[in-house]
């Protein structure tokens, strides 16, 4: 009897270890289900980019205001840091000691004018004379100097006059262009001669520059990337700048290239270049540090990707791929500009690729994915912060 109940016990205990290996195995036999993943086939293609650089604004034309006679600075009319008008005055000087001048000015040329008509009429009673042998040459000539000499006193009078005229002007000192006039560098009751005639400054608003610079490294790099077709640039004076400001407000008016310098700087080692942006309002003003973006240069035969494709690891940055097997794989790429908001992918992509760019969260190597077109899913907020472009000159862009 107990050998009965021992054979029974001894194959349930096998019955069930057998079922637990069949369960096992099932479960082996089965995986992972496979992952939906949203896709793009990446191809060439031109595209637009969009240069970065730090560049400073600068006055287009930033004018000295400059005593031009001295004597002492009897009145400030303009209120500092205001926005003046050309001819708006700026200061006046002491009038009075150049009123006299002018008066004794016009005194002595009134003087000379009265010789000069003695001269002439005793000119015009000796010359019949000397013509009838009345008087002798000598005389006629002597008659004919005093009234050139006359003359020529009455020219010098006048001259004076007008010097006078000139040094009374410029006691009222008024501003040569439209704009922001600095804080007065003199105070009223100071005398002014031409070792501190500097007075004030004005900066003319419209147009505003912005200057930027480019190393030696990128201005080789752009002009080899041309020469091999890999960047195109549009014609000369085509490309477009966009000002963005320090809050991260875009300017409302675009600029364009300028000028570009013809060497590059002795004590830096870069290349200056000036856009020139319209500034009617004022908003800009000189000295303001602004983010300078370059729009009109193509990547030519490109590939991009979206943001969110984009990984940063260990590693560097990488792309989740799809193989021919519907298997996922992490490629180490380099990226390099930034293209309404795709990034151009350097090296480690091939046109015809299967790059994931939606579920790649929790993707690990050699997962199965089932892809979908990124079309037809919920695009994902990039997650990952946009960084700057490469600094490329425009440099064929310059007038």
């Amino acid at each position: 009897m107990r050998s009965k109940i021992s054979r029974r016990w001894v194959m349930v205990l096998v019955a069930a270890v057998l079922a637990t290996g069949c369960q096992k195995q099932e479960k082996k036999a089965a995986g992972p289900p496979a992952t939906d993943v949203g896709v793009i086939t990446v191809a060439l293609r031109d595209v637009p980019l969009v240069f970065e650089f730090v560049g400073e604004t600068q006055s287009s034309q930033q004018v000295e205001i400059r005593a031009r006679v001295s004597g002492f600075l009897e009145q400030r009319t303009y209120t500092e840091g205001a926005l003046v008008k050309t001819g708006d005055v700026l200061f006046r000087m002491d009038q009075k000691p150049f009123q006299a001048a002018l008066s004794a000015a016009q005194a002595e040329l009134a003087q000379e004018q009265a010789r000069l008509t003695t001269a002439r009429a005793n000119l015009g009673r000796v010359r019949p004379l000397a013509a009838k042998n009345a008087l002798s040459q000598k005389d006629l000539d002597d008659a004919t100097g005093q009234e050139q000499a006359a003359a020529a006193a009455v020219e010098r009078a006048r001259a004076n006059v007008i010097n006078a005229k000139l040094n009374l002007g410029y006691t009222t000192i008024t501003s040569p262009v439209d704009g922001l006039s600095s804080f007065a560098k003199k105070q009223v009751g100071s005398y002014i001669d031409a070792t501190n005639s500097l007075l004030t400054y004005v900066a003319k608003l419209d147009p505003m520059w912005v200057n930027f610079s480019l190393s030696e490294n990128e201005v080789l790099r752009t002009r080899s990337q041309q020469e091999s077709g890999a960047l195109k640039m549009p014609e000369r004076g085509a490309l477009e700048v966009e000002i963005v400001m320090a809050d991260g407000s875009v300017y409302p008016s675009r600029g364009h290239i300028a000028f570009a310098d013809a060497s590059f700087s002795a004590e830096t080692g870069t290349y200056l270049v000036r856009a020139e942006v319209k500034n009617r309002e004022g908003l800009l003003r000189p000295g303001q540090f602004v983010r300078v973006k370059v729009i009109g240069a193509q990547r030519t035969r490109a590939i991009t990707v979206p943001q969110e494709a984009v990984v940063q690891g260990q590693r560097g940055e990488s792309v989740w791929t799809v193989d021919k097997d519907s298997k996922a794989q992490s490629r180490v790429v380099e990226v390099g500009e930034w293209s309404e908001g795709n990034w151009v992918v350097r090296t480690g992509l091939r046109e015809g690729d299967v790059v994931i760019v939606d579920g790649s969260v929790r993707l690990a190597p050699g997962a199965a994915v089932r892809p979908v077109p990124a079309s037809s899913k919920p695009a994902a907020q990039p997650a990952a912060q946009k960084r700057a472009s490469p600094a490329v000159p425009a440099e064929k862009a310059a007038p």
